[in-house]
């Protein structure tokens, strides 16, 4: 048997793992990070628009700041996110950010002087004055009340995740890609580690720490079409679920992206749009702005997704042999602005759909159609990073730390991934400080072995059942009946259906008889427990009787604060049973800094009052104007309204242009 003994074991080379990493590192921990793939390929590389931050540096910027941030990441998760979190998240973004560009991230910078933007359409001209000059630049995004989002032109998450990684190594930070964790190794309500499989040799060997941190990003490929990479199964989740301890939580807040190209499924950044480009029906006909006046094409990604779809029902989709899409417009921002801001769209366009998105006319428009892009569920932990499981925490889209609530705004994912990287990462490095690895060897071996028998019983089963048949249906069953819009009848169709794939994945026969080099063993160990993440995303799904955010039940259309302010707690405690238990966490409004209200969306009145909401306003007015009659500032009533814990050099003040 062989044994790797580390301080911290990190599980996924994407920005969250790396940064979390470093953070370990820097405080002379024994590091090590396992990847399934070379970690400048990690899936973080593949987001193109931005990173949210209130740097408030250039003229559409002009204001922004922690609470502005706040209020919008708030209102984007519908209220359903950890408003402590939101708060050290907001705080935190601005000295990652600059961060980053320390460590070599090529912000796009302010240039002084006039520039053309568009703005609803419109050509606008824009002046930078002088003293904005060279400082990190920022884009507009879908939900934001400022331009918040830095960029590098349309590759900010490779910029970024080659900048980590490059800090990663020359902190000696140990990494080992080609690497998949199969178990955590545990005992007592506490994680040592993990079994993890070589994904060259096919040998099994244990990594025993004094804790573990996943990283392992999201779950998109649960379902049919989705821009997420191949890596993106969602078994991080699944191999701390099946511990019997470890829970996760809102796994039914499904994110689908407005614009990926149709039908390859690749994204086409919120950037498009940021930038002024606009969404046309089979006419030609710019739609968003009958349907949402205010934001129109940058309302959140929840609500364009879902007036797409609607658009396409009422017979305006445009028909093409792979089913019905719309277009995206980036033309009217000109072939200059592209090729600077929006190359790699450009490019995307010209490989997979045959277009050079800068040509004037419908001869440039791109085929777009919302598919599921992100994973607001994950791995339930504390503000800290901690889960359920004593010494595992887990950080980034692979955890529910719970910053998205039921939505995610556009840009506030390779930040959190970022952020939760800093701040989780400390909190880890101070637990693996001052943790012990007091676990027998014998502990170690009895979970090794069971991995061992659990490959060779894949290989020697003897039952009919072929696994690539069961996974295309788990992803047919996602995407017909827990996709965009859902309902009763389609989401109890989608449990059964499931849970019987599930029992039918025990009898999967394995042709390839070999250990390693084997893709079809691996999809035999990995499927099963993708299709655990799928029911617990239906089932969640099916129970939640409202609509919130990015989940939408035809239904129930309703926002339900009454009975639903509520987080969702999935887990899976008996490796028989078929189905995961799902219980309930519930979100305190009388602590909260905003109260829940009108999101700003359809129609005032679609939703179900709490009577504590106004209750929780009324405090909110009172404690505010006291403050101000004092002379106190907003931090003084931030801090009045809702305290929250963050380390110092983290919680200190940010800085910007004109002492904002």
């Amino acid at each position: 048997m062989k044994i790797t003994y580390c301080d911290a074991l990190v599980i996924g080379g994407g920005l969250a793992g790396l940064r979390a990493s470093i953070a370990a590192k820097q405080k002379g921990l024994n590091t090590i990070v396992l990847s399934l793939v070379p970690v400048k390929r990690s899936h973080s590389a593949a987001a193109q628009g931005g990173m949210q931050a209130s740097l408030g540096n250039s003229k559409m910027s002009d204001g922004d700041n922690e609470d502005l941030h706040f209020a919008d990441t708030v209102k984007g998760s519908d209220w359903g996110c950890d408003q402590n979190v939101a708060r050290m998240f907001v705080t935190t973004a601005p000295k990652a950010i600059r961060e980053l560009a320390s460590w070599g991230v090529p912000w796009t910078r302010i240039k002084k002087g006039d520039r053309t933007a568009i703005i609803n359409a419109q050509k606008t001209t824009i002046t930078e004055e002088e003293f904005r000059h060279g400082y990190i630049h920022s884009r507009d995004f879908g939900g934001t009340k400022k331009w918040r989002t830095c960029y590098t032109a349309d590759a900010t998450g490779h910029t970024m995740l080659y900048a980590v990684a490059n800090e990663a190594y020359k902190n000696g930070v140990e990494i080992q890609d080609r690497k998949e964790a199969l178990s955590l190794i545990h005992k007592d309500g506490r994680c040592y580690g993990a079994i993890v499989r070589d994904l060259v040799s096919g040998e099994l060997s244990a990594y025993v720490s004094k804790g573990t941190l996943i990283a392992t990003g999201g779950y998109g490929r649960i379902y049919k079409n989705t821009t997420n990479a191949v890596i993106c199964e969602g078994t991080g989740l699944a191999i701390a679920m099946e511990t019997g301890v470890a829970k996760l939580g809102n796994m039914e807040a499904v994110q689908f992206h407005p614009t990926p190209l149709f039908p390859s499924g690749i994204l086409l950044t919120e950037g498009c749009r940021g930038d002024g480009g606009i969404l046309r029906d089979v006419d030609g006909y710019r739609f968003m702005p009958d349907y949402e006046p205010e934001k129109k094409e940058l309302a959140s990604r929840d609500v364009v997704s879902r007036r797409m779809i609607q658009r396409i029902r009422e017979g305006k989709g445009v028909k093409s042999p792979y089913g019905e899409h719309l277009w995206l417009d980036i033309s009217i921002l000109g072939r200059e602005h592209i090729e600077r801001n929006l190359r790699d769209v450009q490019d995307i366009c010209k490989v997979f759909a045959g277009i050079d998105p800068a040509d004037e006319g419908r001869k440039g428009w791109a085929p777009v159609k919302p598919m599921q892009h992100y994973s607001m569920g994950g791995i339930r932990t504390n503000y800290q990073g901690h889960t359920y499981l004593q010494g595992l925490f887990a950080a980034g889209e692979s955890a529910c730390w719970d910053l998205h609530g039921f939505n995610r705004l556009g840009g506030n994912s390779v930040s959190e991934a970022v952020v939760s990287g800093m701040i989780i990462g400390d909190y880890f490095a101070q637990f693996c400080e001052s943790a012990q690895t007091d676990i027998s060897t014998n502990v170690v071996e009895t979970f090794l072995n069971k991995q061992q028998s659990y490959l060779e019983s894949l290989l020697n089963n003897s039952g009919n059942e072929d696994v690539y048949v069961i996974k295309n249906q788990m992803k047919e069953i996602m995407e017909e009946d827990v996709g965009i819009f859902r309902e009763g009848k389609g989401l109890q169709d989608a449990v059964t259906r499931l849970e019987e794939l599930y029992k039918r994945s025990k009898n999967i026969q394995v042709k390839n008889k070999k250990l390693h080099d084997n893709p079809e063993l691996e999809d035999a160990y990995r499927v099963p427990r993708m299709l655990k993440i799928a029911l617990c995303v239906a089932l969640g799904a099916l129970q939640r009787t409202e609509s919130r955010g990015a989940h939408s039940r035809e239904d129930y259309p309703k926002r339900d604060d009454l009975n639903w302010l509520k987080r969702t707690l999935a887990s899976w405690e008996d490796p028989n049973q078929t189905l995961p238990t799902i219980t309930y966490e519930d979100l305190d409004i009388m602590k909260m800094e905003l109260a829940p209200g009108f999101r700003g969306y359809g129609a005032k009145d679609n939703m179900i009052e709490n009577p504590l909401s106004a209750q929780r306003q009324a405090q909110i007015d009172a404690i505010t104007q006291e403050i101000q009659s004092k002379g106190g500032d907003r931090y003084a009533i931030q801090e009045a309204l809702m305290p929250f814990e963050l380390q110092s050099k983290f919680k200190a003040r940010n800085q910007r242009l004109g002492d904002k």
